[in-house]
């Protein structure tokens, strides 16, 4: 008997972007180091690297997180 059970994170209605397969998950199909979300759509989830790419791009353009003098 097992003194652990095995859980994922995340429920089925939920969205994820898997980065291993590069596609669009209901629930949690794949590890959670693998994935992107959870997400309301999976329009959403499908815009997952556009996503992150803007909030990268706003976050180096944030005077606040500049180390210039």
């Amino acid at each position: 008997m097992a003194l652990f059970k095995r859980r994922t994170a995340g429920k089925p209605g939920e969205w994820y972007y898997c980065l291993e397969h590069r596609t669009v998950e209901e629930g949690p199909q794949c590890r959670a180091a693998d994935r992107m979300g959870p997400y309301a759509t999976p329009e959403e989830a499908s815009h997952a690297m556009d996503t992150a790419r803007e909030r990268d791009e706003a976050w180096r353009e944030d005077p606040r997180w500049r180390d210039e003098d």
